[in-house]
């Protein structure tokens, strides 16, 4: 069986040692998918454990189990991996997952955030990479008709503007 982490290899050889408990990732991808993996086999034990102990205790892992039973996975694609690699203490992995429920075909994306505790990688939080932050001034916005910043004298629209 090829592994759902789409890795090319087999669930033997890939995801299932770090699922069973026989290996530890190495990396923050690694985990990242070891994790998809662990969903497309409802291993919520791998799941949990794999979470960060800081805040695992926040996490409904019923309502985790409740999704990963109800969820047709359909595939994994990562987009970028930032750190993460085995000398790195923290690192970021941004996917897109594809998966059926009742309410058809959905696409995921995700920005998860890995970090290393005691030597082994932990899932901490994850983001919608696709949401823009606001964009915040350092200094108020300057109107057509005010005096230009640069010192001119000059109106704005007329100067820089």
């Amino acid at each position: 069986m090829q592994c759902p982490c789409e890795s090319g290899e087999t669930y033997k050889t890939c995801c299932e040692p770090f699922i069973k408990g026989e290996k530890e990732a190495e990396t923050a991808e690694q985990m990242m998918r070891s994790r998809y993996s662990a969903y497309t086999q409802v291993a919520m034990d791998y799941i949990e454990r794999t979470h960060d102990p800081k805040t695992r205790d926040e996490t409904d892992m019923e309502a985790n189990r409740e999704w990963a039973e109800s969820t047709k996975w359909t595939g994994l694609e990562i987009l970028e991996t930032k750190q993460g690699g085995v000398g790195d203490e923290v690192g970021t992995v941004t996917f897109k997952a594809k998966f059926e429920t009742e309410e058809g075909i959905q696409d995921h994306q995700e920005l998860s955030l890995f970090r290393k505790h005691e030597g082994k990688w932990y899932f901490v939080d994850s983001s919608d990479p696709t949401k823009k932050e606001p964009i915040t001034r350092s200094e108020p916005k300057v109107g057509r008709n005010d005096p230009c910043p640069c010192g001119s004298g000059k109106k704005y629209k007329k100067c820089c503007g």
